[in-house]
């Protein structure tokens, strides 16, 4: 089955090399290719596409086009996910893109369009019900927290933190079990015990446990903030 895409970025020539990468993928297809938000909707309706993917910040305000955009697909095209593009590591920005549900939503940082398997591996996975968050982005947020003394991640033991920052990398939980050389079974009650003690419950959905996850560790409550360079 080939995958129907719509790409959204202002900027030429990271469009165009963003269609010539996702198109080098067999089963996948560029439809259209937009500048800003009024031609991405228009095209979103002529094709019908099965993922959208867009830059964070498009003509014509340049704030967050492609959150809003998200969200109003949600209402108007429920089955068409949306992978967004962002120079931006700020927590904000995912949550609003997760505000209305994770599923078949990626949130990206602009870097990974380097990486060929990390992009058309989000675009799949939203085209099939999931969601993916960038690993740096957690990442980064883990750190911080970490450090806090008032954080109920202070609770956390070492290897439960281990586990913790496997899952920020986005591993499986095979992949963290054989990372830390314990068997799948260990790597499960270690995770059981992490939401237990962050008290954001034991979901087996690895979409659902990153959202929560970043909602606890993001703690926003300002709009995002704006950065000084442009997307």
């Amino acid at each position: 089955m080939t995958l129907r895409i719509v790409v959204g970025e202002d900027n030429l020539l990271v469009r165009e090399g963003i269609t010539r990468l996702v198109s080098s993928s067999p089963d996948l297809e560029v439809v259209a290719a937009c500048a800003d938000l009024a031609s991405l909707e228009a095209s979103v309706e002529q094709t019908d596409p099965d993922v959208v993917l867009t830059d964070i910040r498009m003509p014509p305000t340049s704030t967050d086009e492609g959150i809003r955009l998200a969200s109003g697909l949600r209402e108007s095209h429920p089955n068409v996910g949306v992978v967004v593009l962002s120079q931006y590591s700020d927590p904000a920005y995912v949550l609003a893109l997760f505000a209305l549900g994770s599923d078949r939503r990626a949130y990206l940082l602009k870097e990974r369009i380097r990486d060929r398997a990390a992009l058309t591996s989000a675009i799949r996975s939203v085209a099939a019900s999931g969601s993916t968050v960038d690993p740096k982005v957690i990442e980064v947020l883990v750190s911080g927290r970490l450090n806090a003394a008032s954080s109920p991640l202070a609770e956390l033991t070492s290897r439960e933190r281990e586990v913790l920052a496997g899952i920020a990398e986005g591993k499986s939980n095979t992949a963290i079990a054989d990372s830390l050389f314990l068997t799948k079974r260990a790597v499960e009650k270690h995770i059981n015990a992490i939401f237990l003690k962050l008290n954001l419950g034991n979901g087996a959905d690895i979409s659902r446990r990153v959202k929560a996850t970043l909602m606890f560790l993001a703690a926003v409550d300002s709009q995002p903030r704006e950065p000084a360079q442009t997307s």
